[in-house]
């Protein structure tokens, strides 16, 4: 008597290509974005409002010159205590990080996750042709797993 399987019969696995997932896939394309010339307060007021953590700041040709998060806010709202300053003179370029790294859009989705851990950054912006055209998160990341975990993880 030979021995009978009791499994029924099994979907046939889709590869997975990696390649096709990319950061231009699950970015964020709707951006809040920033000006040097606004004032951090308004930068904090959106940033409650919106309920993000950061963004982009772009100049007037939508090119990328820094970005602003609410780390750098409370330093400046701690920063205008101590000194005892007015919290509406400082501008977003005095408070901005310059030199943002960015990633490229056909960066595949697991590369991108691997670029957040190494390089500890909660969002990278990506630029076509010089202009800002998104931003991937952490959170971007985490909905891309979502919709492949029924997927396999390897080609």
């Amino acid at each position: 008597m030979g021995i009978k399987s009791f499994q029924g019969p099994r979907k046939k696995s889709e590869n997975l290509d990696e390649t096709l997932m990319t950061v231009n896939d699950y970015m964020t394309r709707k951006l809040i974005t920033f000006r040097p010339e606004q004032s951090v307060e308004e930068v904090i007021q959106a940033l409650i409002r919106h309920k993000i953590s950061g963004g982009p700041v772009v100049n007037e040709k939508n090119e990328l010159v820094g970005i602003i998060s609410e780390g750098d806010c409370i330093k400046h709202v701690s920063e205008s205590r101590y000194h005892n300053l007015p919290m509406e003179n400082r501008l977003v370029e005095q408070h901005m990080i310059r030199n943002v790294e960015t990633i490229d859009g056909n960066m595949n989705i697991f590369d991108a996750a691997n670029k957040f851990l190494n390089d500890k950054r909660r969002r990278f912006p990506i630029l076509e042709n010089g202009k800002l055209v998104g931003q991937i998160s952490q959170k971007d990341i985490l909905k891309a797993t979502v919709k492949m975990k029924s997927q396999r993880w390897w080609k």
